[in-house]
């Protein structure tokens, strides 16, 4: 994982839940749709789960919350400390670690019935070898039977202007009012970008502060990752639409 991701995580990781509008309504509806697939792909019964890269623990915890299992990590040690404090508040027992997704299947003692990666976080691997060596690890790390989860953006509808500003909203917290948004830079020829992720804090005295960091992403198209998904051995790989913020690949790991 490049180290401007590892630095991204860290440096956001005490405002990070900020992106949503009301951080437990998302967890909570995105575990919900989520619960849904696996229980339609994989029936009804309590599932282990490994989070290959789970921030702050925005879908970790929620599926904690509706009884799984769950193991999870992120590159980040900053995230991963959050997502721990934010578990221990909810009395949920996750399993937390520190570790690439490249090498999930190292650092977790498998296999799982699930293996997810939400919340575009694929795309931060940029070159296609990268994320096959991450889809490999989490194929390794998938019980005969169990079932991939991978949630992107779909790139190919995205706007691709070179310089885009995207708002998402002010937020109102205890210290005051928080603007958040993101400044995208795409790279000339290349499907590359650099994502700058602002939170403009105006606390209630008055003051400002701005909390920022940057790092980038590789726009991917989901059919190169399904095409990836059955390369390294998953089979029945599909997209789903319509029921996530973003689009969902699943596919299956055959016994």
């Amino acid at each position: 994982m490049p180290m401007e991701t590892f630095r991204f995580y860290n440096e956001l990781a005490d405002v990070y839940h900020l992106i949503y509008a009301d951080w437990e309504e998302s967890m909570a509806r995105q575990a919900s749709v989520l619960d849904s697939i696996i229980r339609g792909y994989l029936g009804q019964g309590m599932k282990s789960v490994l989070d290959a890269s789970c921030g702050i623990g925005t879908q970790s915890l929620g599926l904690a919350q509706r009884g799984y299992v769950v193991t999870a990590s992120d590159i980040s040690p900053l995230a991963i400390e959050r997502a721990q404090r934010e578990a221990k508040k909810r009395s949920l027992r996750i399993t937390f670690s520190v570790a690439d997704m490249r090498k999930c299947d190292e650092a977790h003692t498998g296999p799982f019935d699930v293996v997810l990666s939400a919340d575009n976080s694929v795309p931060h691997l940029l070159s296609d070898q990268d994320i096959r060596t991450a889809f490999q690890a989490m194929f390794r790390s998938t019980r005969t039977g169990g079932m991939v989860v991978i949630t992107v953006r779909d790139y190919e509808r995205e706007d691709r202007s070179p310089v885009q500003l995207r708002p998402y909203g002010v937020r109102r917290t205890e210290e005051g009012h928080v603007i958040v948004f993101q400044l995208w830079e795409f790279e000339k020829d290349t499907d590359l970008y650099y994502v700058s992720m602002y939170f403009v804090v105006e606390a209630t005295d008055g003051s400002r502060h701005v909390i920022a960091s940057k790092t980038r992403y590789y726009a991917v198209p989901i059919t190169t990752l399904c095409g990836l998904l059955e390369e390294v051995g998953f089979t029945n790989v599909e997209r789903i639409d319509d029921r996530f913020f973003q689009a969902i690949l699943v596919g299956r790991k055959a016994g």
